[in-house]
């Protein structure tokens, strides 16, 4: 695909900012995408480069946006299995394993979900300029389950739109040490990262941390563990790992905020997507998907029973 060039006429009623014009003419991409076009300057305002983002139309003038060629990012496909739940031409919906990283970051340039989808999906756009294309939110290496990817920049607008405004319905299946101290209930504590053990994150106070909001239900009851379905209503990283932490009930398994000493030997923690529902682009009513809890968790609760 070679570059495109857009013409449009601002017709509106008085003065409107260039980007915000912008943003509602071309809804296939995001408004950071609009931003960057106006910055290279790839938008021109009757023939004269747009001076800025907020630069004022008046009717009458003639805008020309011109859109760069698409480029695939620069990452090898790699022919990884994948179970694929469901998939059209907008989306793909996997059951992501234990183990495998969402997208290349240090110390793990290959192996990737998204390497694996790459060579899928041999129709995936690249968009953003970003080494994870078609990522619209992400699981922990060692969290199994179910993760949705887009394929192209529209879709990908569409449900990164749903996951900022929390309409989605993520559900987790965790087996925990002890019990929380309720049967079901609600944590609101702020999360970030941690001040001095940086690869981890920590509960902080308010004014540094960001908002972070896990509902949980007990599903059964073991001797010494307790199987919970997780409700996480914001996305922060670890979220529901470092929640449970807070407490005192750790995810088995878990050696960031577990304990020392695992009560059950299991080479992942116990932490499983099974559930989301979410409405996909092209679709006029959300859908749900399910994935079952994998092999080598499904034995360890059939060695509690």
């Amino acid at each position: 695909m070679s570059e495109e060039i857009l013409t449009l006429n601002y017709e509106g009623e008085g003065s409107e900012r260039l980007d915000h014009y912008l943003a509602e003419e071309l809804p296939d991409y995001s408004r950071s995408r609009l931003q960057s076009f106006i910055k290279d300057g790839r938008v021109r305002v009757d023939g004269e480069p747009a001076k800025k983002y907020g630069q004022a139309l008046v009717p009458g003038q003639m805008i020309t946006v011109v859109i760069p060629e698409v480029h695939l990012s620069g990452l090898v496909p790699e022919d990884i299995p994948l179970d694929i739940i469901y998939e059209d031409e907008q989306s793909i919906v996997i059951n992501k394993p234990a183990g495998m990283v969402v997208h290349p970051a240090a110390g793990h340039e290959t192996g990737t979900l998204v390497h694996a989808v790459l060579a899928h999906c041999d129709d995936l756009k690249g968009f953003g300029g970003e080494i994870r294309p078609g990522v619209v939110h992400r699981l922990d290496r060692d969290t199994s389950g179910i993760i949705v990817m887009a394929k192209n920049e529209k879709a990908h607008i569409f449900l990164q739109e749903q996951f900022k405004a929390r309409s989605i319905n993520k559900r987790y299946l965790a087996l925990v040490d002890g019990a929380p101290p309720t049967p079901s209930g609600r944590v609101e504590a702020p999360i970030g990262r941690d001040p001095i053990r940086r690869q981890q994150m920590a509960i902080l106070t308010p004014d540094k941390g960001r908002e972070a909001v896990t509902e949980y239900r007990t599903v059964k009851s073991y001797a010494k563990h307790t199987l919970i379905e997780a409700h996480p209503l914001t996305g922060r990283t670890h979220q529901i790992r470092v929640h449970m932490a807070f407490l005192k009930c750790p995810i088995v398994g878990d050696v960031l905020y577990g304990r020392r000493k695992q009560s059950i030997a299991l080479d992942r923690h116990f932490l499983h997507a099974y559930r989301l529902t979410i409405l996909l682009p092209g679709h006029t009513e959300p859908m749900t998907f399910e994935a079952p809890l994998p092999p080598e968790l499904q034995e360890v609760l059939d060695t509690l029973e």
